[in-house]
């Protein structure tokens, strides 16, 4: 993939996640939750642009400095999403003021790692940050899952008998 269309996809996602993280959703437990992080990732990994190849030690270190932010990035935006459970025992997601706040940071974060890139002279491609972004994807979807099995335990305990099942 080419750096202007490897841009283009990356600001199609990353503007597909923000909407989706911001509005009310129902969490589909059974829907396939980690293809797009996968897909990002394989096309992450496959690309020639995610190391300098004049500076391969310094790539390596710098891109598991991001690995390690992004799933701090993940985790953050997994436990600042509002989460809770309909009369019918769905889970329900929205992002609250907190996740606006984690997404300021990780874009915090991740200029800084590009910024200590630069500083000491290694290029880090698009593809760096697209893999550190399926993998902050892959980690906020999976604790989401997490705390929604957990918010359905919560719920299916507290749920009241119905009365055809008290009789004999």
């Amino acid at each position: 993939m080419s750096g202007p269309t490897e841009i283009l996809v990356i600001v199609a996602v990353v503007a597909l996640v923000v909407v989706r993280q911001f509005r009310t959703e129902r969490l589909a437990m059974d829907r396939k939750w980690w293809l797009l992080p996968v897909i990002l990732g394989f096309v992450a990994l496959r690309s020639d642009s995610l190391m300098d190849p004049r500076h391969t030690a310094a790539s390596v270190v710098l891109i598991a400095v991001e690995m390690v932010v992004s799933v701090g990035i993940g985790i953050g935006w997994a436990f600042t999403t509002r989460l809770w459970a309909d009369d019918q025992g769905d889970v329900w997601t929205k992002g609250t003021a907190a996740t606006a706040g984690t997404w300021v940071g990780s874009v915090a974060a991740r200029a800084a790692v590009v910024g200590i890139g630069l500083a000491m002279g290694v290029h880090l491609g698009s593809s760096s940050f697209m893999l550190g972004f399926a993998l902050s994807l892959l980690v906020r979807t999976g604790v989401l899952m997490w705390r929604a099995g957990h918010e359905q335990a919560a719920y299916v305990g507290a749920a009241p008998q119905p009365v055809w099942e008290g009789r004999r």
